[in-house]
């Protein structure tokens, strides 16, 4: 220690104030950069496009954008299903049926409606063209033989009216890529409009529906995550460190670089969605571990005796590096999900891999400027906070060195089970996958699924072979056997074609009747249709399915959500049956629609989730392999952390979870925050050995020192992760369940399976 001479400060006692300085610059400096974020996390909105989901670069998107700018989109639409405790044909229902129906179409961003009451039979005769309508709302003395005509006619039955006669359907068509505000207006008006009518059941599926609710509950949920995380590491906070400060002071350098990542954000015009509605969650309890660490060593070395300024010191020296490492590793974990073709994937791991960097500057900036300007906590308290984790920790590390054998036998246990259950493992996924069975949104969805055609939607795009038209005979031929097939075989209900239209056409030049409901027989039918086409040709209706020269043509229909996986299978059997029974020479067909592109996600899942292992796995490597010089500790280092990724894996297979993007983003995020346990219990170890302590000696002193902030960082960890299970999107669910207990197996791991596996395959070169 220097001494004072002659009344001239000395090094040391400039020292302080030198700091102090410093420390309040950074301080202003930091303010004006939080006064920034503030601004723009302001312009940060919030949004939902399942569209957004759709695979980038991907050709069928290139498609399916081409042939969506000819006939319109698939998706733009509500579904309103309105049901009657008894027969759907009484009065009073059916009134209240047409007067919804009227509202709608008053409604803006509503291009049409195709109701129950509006739809009519069209009727071509010599004198001129007329419609019957099917059914007459104000005379019920009709309703018998309404019943008779509907019930007849096989494309109302499944799509207007439900097969038990109880139930009717009404389709809106609203606006092409209809935002946030239009959709809310229009969900408001419609649940007004539904209230007023009091209608005894009524359902409703659609775009507008799900982004104006899904949005709400994104909003609520962000909300949620972060009070009960807030909670819950003040929690921790108190029981770790006992004094006011050491609450406080982590709680504004974390809740700070959550503001700067929202910033960011707002800086970059990036809204938040599904995906990055989790980031503020993730920064807050991963951030939380840097200065945790840091705190930790600090509070150690005063607890030893040390003054304010050298205790820092040796902290920064000490937990910088390893700190630094650590972040580095979790941040290239979220980077990794570049590698996916799905948009929101690449957003949330860029801007959270960013967010992470923030946090470790914030950390080393903002958490030392602090602690030099506030008072020195009492060394005598941090000693008695400090007093019962090298008790615990001993008795651990007795456990470790006493059993080894049992632990490796137990751990290769562990992964035959986790193999066996990773097999039992399915790639699939539906259209609201993120809901849970209990969410009416769901419950809605499955309605039409159980009473009507279904909401998934089939595209299908029919281009007429050289020298022929749509409207050719024989093209028409083999657009109508793809109906009977998709009919029959495939499932799909509610089509609409050009093959339909001329059946329509045809079957009102002969009286309505239903038996006239098919192709013309004859060269001479087919002109008298198409002359009725040629005056059609302007109808929106007709323009959707067709193009102006008739070259091109829709096949679109509707059909319940079975699941990617056996959507995947029936598309395989509708193109063999194409090869085999559609004449190239008249007609070529080309599935495509959004259904297909969201199923189309299942081929990049497990590509990307192996590329991004495989990145980060190369990564460790890389870090590990640079710190000791040694091959067998870079294996070393990679098996605690491979085996709660097995273990997760296991646990989804056994419980029936199925691997959809959105989960498979669990194990990359997983193992770049896991692995930083092992980071630091290696980063310790080397410092010990560099000291020149001996192999067994550098890890009992790396277990008792470095265990305390392993064990409360991952405490932290697991209780902010656990807050997502709170979530009703069963995408956010799972990832707070699995990355908990992922988080959980690795310190696990890392405390009882990473030493054995040091002290019995590494040697440590003598110098």
């Amino acid at each position: 220690m220097f001494r004072q001479v002659t009344g001239v400060p000395t090094a040391y006692t400039l020292a302080p104030l030198n700091y102090r300085k410093l420390s309040l610059f950074l301080l202003l400096l930091i303010g004006l950069l939080t006064a920034c974020s503030v601004y723009f996390a302001s312009r940060l909105r919030f949004d939902y496009n399942f569209e957004n989901f759709f695979p980038k670069g991907d050709p069928d998107l290139a498609y399916f954008l081409s042939y969506r700018d000819k006939f319109g989109n698939d998706n733009d639409y509500l579904l309103i299903g309105l049901e009657n405790q008894g027969s759907l044909f009484e009065q009073p229902f059916l009134t209240k049926v047409d007067s919804l129906t009227s509202f709608m179409q008053r409604q803006p961003h509503v291009e049409a409606v195709l109701s129950p009451t509006t739809v009519k039979s069209p009727i071509i005769e010599q004198f001129g063209y007329f419609e019957i309508p099917y059914l007459h709302v104000a005379e019920p003395e009709r309703y018998e033989q309404d019943s008779v005509a509907i019930y007849t006619s096989r494309e109302l039955v499944g799509t207007l009216f439900s097969e038990n006669a109880r139930a009717v359907s009404i389709f809106v068509q609203t606006s092409d890529n209809l935002g946030k505000e239009a959709s809310d207006t229009l969900m408001a008006a419609l649940n007004g409009k539904l209230a007023q009518l009091q209608l005894q059941e009524s359902h409703v599926a659609g775009k507008a529906l799900a982004q104006s609710v899904f949005v709400d509950k994104m909003k609520i949920e962000l909300a949620i995550f972060m009070s009960a995380s807030i909670l819950l590491v003040i929690l921790f906070l108190w029981i770790t460190f006992r004094t006011a400060w050491g609450v406080l002071v982590p709680l504004v350098v974390v809740l700070l670089s959550v503001l700067w990542a929202m910033g960011v954000m707002g800086l970059f015009n990036k809204p938040i969605d599904v995906m990055t509605m989790l980031l503020p969650t993730i920064l807050f309890v991963v951030g939380m571990s840097d200065v945790i660490h840091i705190l930790s060593r600090y509070i150690t070395e005063l607890g030893n005796g040390m003054e304010k300024l050298p205790a820092l010191k040796i902290t920064v020296k000490e937990v910088g590096m390893a700190t630094f490492l650590t972040s580095l590793t979790t941040s290239i974990g979220f980077l990794t999900l570049l590698t996916t073709a799905i948009v929101p994937i690449r957003n949330f791991g860029l801007y959270t891999a960013i967010a992470i960097g923030l946090a470790y500057v914030l950390a080393f900036t903002l958490l030392p400027a602090i602690l030099i300007l506030i008072k020195k906590p009492n060394p005598v308290r941090a000693r008695r906070v400090d007093f019962s984790w090298p008790i615990l920790l001993g008795r651990m590390l007795r456990f470790v060195l006493q059993h080894p054998k049992e632990i490796l036998v137990s751990s290769f246990a562990i992964i035959v089970i986790s193999l066996a259950g990773i097999s039992q493992i399915k790639v699939d996924t539906t259209l609201l996958e993120d809901l849970g069975d209990d969410d009416p949104i769901l419950q809605d969805f499955r309605y039409f699924e159980d009473n009507f055609s279904g909401v998934r939607a089939f595209e299908m795009h029919l281009i007429a072979a050289k020298g022929h038209s749509m409207y050719d005979l024989e093209v028409l031929h083999e657009v109508e056997k793809l109906e009977r097939y998709l009919t029959h075989t495939y499932g799909l209900n509610f089509i609409t074609s050009p093959a339909s239209v001329v059946k329509t056409i045809n079957r009102a030049q002969n009286g309505g009747l239903d038996d006239y409901f098919k192709l013309p027989e004859s060269k001479r039918g087919l002109q008298q249709v198409k002359q009725r086409l040629q005056a059609f040709r302007n109808r929106s209706e007709l323009r959707s399915l067709v193009t102006a020269d008739a070259a091109e043509g829709r096949l679109t229909g509707k059909m319940k959500d079975i699941g990617s996986a056996a959507a995947t299978v029936q598309n395989d059997s509708l193109r063999s049956y194409i090869r085999q029974h559609i004449n190239p020479d008249f007609l070529h067909t080309r599935l495509t629609g959004s259904s297909i592109l969201l199923d189309k996600n299942n081929a990049y899942v497990t590509k990307n989730m192996m590329q991004g292992l495989l990145i980060a796995f190369g990564v460790i490597a890389l870090i590990v392999g640079l710190v000791f010089r040694s091959l067998r500790m870079v294996v070393i280092s990679l098996i605690p952390n491979v085996i709660p990724l097995l273990m997760i894996g296991g646990l989804m297979g056994f419980m029936g979870v199925n691997m959809t993007v959105s989960i498979s983003i669990i194990f990359t995020i997983a193992f770049g925050i896991a692995v930083d346990d092992t980071i630091h219990f290696l980063s310790k170890l080397k410092l010990e050995l560099l000291a020149g302590k001996s192999l067994p000696y550098a890890v009992k002193r790396t277990f008792i020192s470095a265990g305390k902030a392993i064990i409360i960082t991952s405490c932290i960890l697991v209780a902010g992760f656990l807050t997502l299970v709170l979530s009703t999107f069963d995408a956010t669910f799972y990832v707070g369940l699995f990355v908990s207990l992922t988080l959980l197996f690795a310190v696990v791991a890392d405390l009882y399976l990473l030493p054995v596996l040091i002290l019995l395959f590494y040697k440590h070169p003598r110098k």
